[in-house]
């Protein structure tokens, strides 16, 4: 014998659509058996029948399709500030503030000063440049004269001249004298030596350079009369000097 077919499962919303028709068939019933009611009875009863109708569809729709329902979404304050969620892993970091407005940044560009290499040292080997030599001391001049004659004496005066620019150091005044035993004495501007009648002046400390476009003095005394005892040679450095008499 087949077996009987199996009876669809009856939903919330179907049994109560089934309650709902049931309860308005029962409610026309009973308008139906009161033939002696108002009028006014009746169209309330079907007013009211309509009224639980249209509830009845409007729950049966809500239980049919509870998907169709769009929640209503509930903003947040334009003002609220979310955290933001701390990063995983490192602990005791504490979350930062995220602002609503985007916040600007600024970045500060700061310009690298520029190194200047040094300079290169010249290769070996290279060429130096010229340099200009210092100018060579011009030779000296001198003038001989007698200045004070005396009976038994006279004094000589010897000045020497430097035409050039540069100064003129390690001269060398030589006198030769008639005899061997005349005597030089009370020399000034210059140290005296004798070799037999021949007297050589050496700088001192006062004339030890005879300056650039300038001139020098040496003085000394002669243990003679002028006449007989004035020098036959003087040099300078190997030139002969001036004022000699002849």
């Amino acid at each position: 014998m087949p077996a009987p077919p199996s009876q669809p499962r009856r939903t919330a919303a179907i049994i109560l659509l089934d309650g709902i028709v049931a309860t308005a068939r029962a409610a026309r019933r009973t308008l139906a058996s009161r033939g002696n009611g108002s009028r006014l009875a009746q169209v309330a009863g079907v007013a009211a029948l309509g009224v639980l109708l249209a509830t009845a569809y409007s729950a049966v729709t809500v239980l049919r399709t509870p998907d169709r329902l769009t929640p209503v979404a509930v903003e947040p304050p334009p003002d609220l500030v979310a955290p933001a969620a701390p990063a995983t892993g490192t602990p005791g970091r504490q979350p930062e503030s995220v602002s609503a407005t985007p916040r600007a940044s600024t970045h500060s560009a700061t310009t690298a000063p520029t190194a200047t290499p040094p300079a290169a040292p010249p290769p070996a080997g290279a060429p130096s440049a010229p340099t200009t030599p210092p100018p060579a001391p011009a030779a000296l001049r001198a003038d001989f004269a007698v200045e004070d004659n005396a009976l038994l004496s006279y004094g000589a005066r010897v000045t020497i001249t430097n035409p050039g620019t540069a100064g003129a150091t390690d001269w060398q005044l030589v006198i030769v004298l008639p005899r061997e035993s005349l005597e030089v004495g009370s020399v000034t501007g210059a140290r005296a030596s004798r070799d037999g009648a021949t007297w050589t002046f050496t700088p001192d400390g006062s004339n030890a350079t005879v300056p650039g476009r300038g001139s020098i003095r040496v003085t000394f005394r002669v243990s003679g009369a002028a006449i007989s005892a004035t020098p036959r040679a003087c040099t300078i450095d190997g030139a002969a000097c001036t004022g000699l008499p002849s």
